[in-house]
């Protein structure tokens, strides 16, 4: 029987919104940025169970956040790394082996992915081994060389990536052993895991929201609070 793994990924410890605290565990109305997600994923009827990866620093942190919050399908807390892909790679060999898992990897960052976002991955999941979240470029993109314009590329062809990105567990763990092989390894996402060291396995792309941005500064958290009106 397929197991639909959500795993928000907070390993981070990054702190461009200001002050000492990640930004996965900053305030946002009355509860942290996590909760947000954490709180779709586990109330989504298709996510059998939720993992979630942090930095050990904040480990003791989250679950007693989780403690509080009740969350039953939170299944695992598990070791973030340095870099996102080791996050990544952390859930993939905790659920590597299983029979018939897919994962969803999310930003924690990202707390306002919708229902119908994770239903629309989940659906898709059903008939591909690998799927990702994205909206359409709506401004004009320029390619620079320098300081000049080179090219201005057809925004058709673009689309601003989000989470999750889902993927059958044995194929990205096959992609990762490849990467790791790879003495110039590099990769800010799972999907260009699987592009360099899988191109066998297509990608399919379903449509996301506005909504579902992601945090970096603390303008974004402004925002996020004046939209919602927390």
């Amino acid at each position: 029987m397929t197991k639909t793994v959500a795993v928000v990924l907070a390993g981070g410890t990054g702190t461009r919104v200001g002050g000492p605290v990640p930004k996965q565990f900053v305030p946002l109305g009355d509860r942290e940025v996590i909760e947000y997600s954490i709180d779709t994923f586990c109330n989504h009827p298709s996510v059998d169970e939720v993992a979630v990866v942090v930095h050990r620093e904040w480990r003791e942190h989250f679950e007693a956040l989780a403690a509080r919050r009740g969350w039953s399908k939170v299944a695992a807390v598990l070791d973030g790394g340095a870099e996102r892909w080791q996050s990544s790679l952390a859930a993939v060999r905790h659920y590597e082996g299983q029979d018939e898992v897919r994962l969803l990897l999310h930003d924690a960052a990202r707390p306002w992915v919708s229902a119908e976002t994770v239903t629309r991955v989940v659906e898709a999941m059903d008939s591909h081994a690998a799927v990702a979240v994205a909206v359409p470029a709506t401004d004009t993109l320029f390619r620079v060389e320098g300081d000049r314009i080179a090219e201005i590329p057809p925004r058709s062809l673009y689309y601003h990536a989000q989470t999750p990105q889902a993927f059958r567990v044995e194929v990205l763990a096959d992609a990762y052993r490849s990467a790791l092989q790879d003495s110039a390894f590099c990769a800010t996402d799972d999907c260009g895991v699987l592009l360099r060291h899988r191109p066998d396995v297509p990608i399919h792309i379903v449509e996301g929201t506005p909504e579902n941005t992601k945090i970096t500064f603390q303008k974004d958290i402004d925002n996020l609070c004046k939209n919602r009106s927390l």
